[in-house]
Formats: C-alpha cells, structure tokens, sequence
C-alpha cells in the first residue's frame, strides 16, 4: 500500500494542527525568557552593581575611619607616655625644692 501525496498532506496537516499548541507555547515562552533577559541585564545587574560601588565606598569610609582611630589610638599612647614623664619631672622637681 503506497501512499499517496495526497495522504501525506494530509498527514502532514494533521501533524501541524497537533502540534501548533506547542509552537504557540514555545513563542510564549521565548518571549518570557526574553523579557526575564532583559530585566536581569537592564535591572537586576544594574541594581547590582549600584550596591557594589556603595559597598566601595563604606570600605573606603572605613579604611579612613580605621585609620583616625588607629592615629588616635598612637596619641593616646603618647599623651599617656607623656603624662608618666610629667610626673617623674614633678617628683625631681619636688626632691630639688
């Protein structure tokens, strides 16, 4: 039994109307997947790197905040080493008089 072309087109229109749900789900979602595409490159990216620069910057404000304190933290030391040799220029002082 040979087919006959006929029979194949009709196969072929069967096969075509069976499977247009799927292409028109497949359209939807190449249309889907490139809105999300675009939201992630122009939004979720960009928001991203937004908060990276910030960040930056709080690193930056940090390091010179450590850096304050660490210089207060040496006058403080030296305001301390300053005070004890006070004091002993005092009790020499006081043994003189």
């Amino acid at each position: 039994m040979a087919l006959t072309n006929d029979d194949l087109q009709a196969m072929s229109n069967l096969l075509d109307d069976k499977l247009k749900p799927f292409k028109d789900d497949i359209g939807t979602l190449e249309k889907k997947i490139t809105s999300i595409e675009l939201t992630l490159e122009n939004e979720t990216n960009h928001g991203i790197k937004i908060i990276a620069e910030g960040h930056l910057d709080l690193s930056r404000k940090l390091d010179q905040a450590l850096k304050v304190e660490n210089e207060k933290e040496m006058l403080l030391l030296r305001v301390n080493h300053l005070e004890n040799e006070l004091r002993k220029v005092k009790e020499r002082i006081s043994q003189i008089a």
